[in-house]
């Protein structure tokens, strides 16, 4: 472990601990001691990180409200308000979808040359708006996107994002399918290049639509967001989530029972010990 003050790695361990039961570390350059927390976003809050992480875990997945969660807790004997969840949620939310987001990159396959595309609504600041999604072929996602209107400059936008060294798959598509909204056509062959076929059909988007049910499910019980930064933070790590504690790895695929207890099990630990070291 570095020091959290000069970075050095003349760092040695002393035998106390903290009074919530965190190691304590002291640097052989700087002189300074710190504790596991010391530098980290987590820092200087009064609640242990597993709490934390357990609290920021069932915010993004399930539908609970700020309440709820506190609500929760305190029948734990655990207390604090609801404004914490929510500073809590915007410490930890972008950490765990940029890692997330990491460790998918380069997974990818046949399913992920074949993008499906799709625009459906979120209401920003008492107004609606639209957030841009993407799927591939297997179901598993591309990228996510909030944006005020529907024109060609947010379609643009969102394939860029889409098409960005932090996306899924840091690769150009060989297919893209969408509806029949004009814009979708010339933002492809700008932002993706004129190799990639793009094709408009009334049903082959049936499952982005159906998907859609996951974030509109989830977002309908806050009844909105406040700001555009704080819906695309939510909006991305939701999906980030979502995709990455999905058990199937295609549509329609039959995972038993067994199988789907044991893998939730294994990736919500991968996501609490990502909340819990952030």
């Amino acid at each position: 472990m570095d020091c959290a003050a000069c970075g050095s790695a003349a760092v040695t361990g002393r035998p106390d601990r903290t009074a919530r039961g965190y190691r304590r570390f002291r640097c052989g350059a700087c002189g300074k001691q710190f504790n596991e927390r010391s530098g980290g976003r987590l820092n200087r809050t009064q609640h242990p990180s597993d709490v934390i992480a357990l609290v920021v875990l069932w915010r993004l997945r399930y539908r609970l409200t700020l309440r709820d969660l506190s609500g929760m807790f305190v029948q734990r004997g655990i207390v604090f308000s609801h404004e914490a969840v929510r500073d809590w949620e915007a410490k930890l939310a972008p950490v765990l979808a940029d890692e997330l987001r990491r460790r998918r990159r380069g997974k990818g396959g046949a399913g992920r040359r074949h993008w499906h595309v799709d625009e459906t609504y979120l209401k920003v600041r008492g107004r609606w708006c639209y957030l841009y999604r993407a799927i591939d072929r297997d179901g598993r996602l591309v990228d996510t996107m909030p944006c005020e209107h529907r024109d060609m400059a947010a379609a643009q936008a969102f394939f860029r994002s889409a098409k960005a060294a932090k996306a899924a798959t840091g690769a150009t598509p060989e297919r893209v399918t969408t509806d029949g909204h004009g814009s979708y056509p010339r933002a492809i062959r700008s932002t993706l290049g004129r190799r990639v076929v793009h094709r408009t059909s009334a049903y082959k988007n049936n499952g982005l639509e159906q998907d859609h049910r996951g974030v509109k499910g989830r977002t309908r019980c806050m009844r909105g967001f406040k700001s555009f930064v704080s819906a695309e933070r939510f909006c991305r790590c939701y999906d980030e989530l979502r995709g990455f504690l999905r058990p199937r790895t295609r549509h329609n695929q039959h995972v038993p029972t067994g199988r789907r207890r044991l893998l939730h099990l294994r990736r919500a630990s991968c996501a609490l010990a990502i909340l819990g070291t952030a």
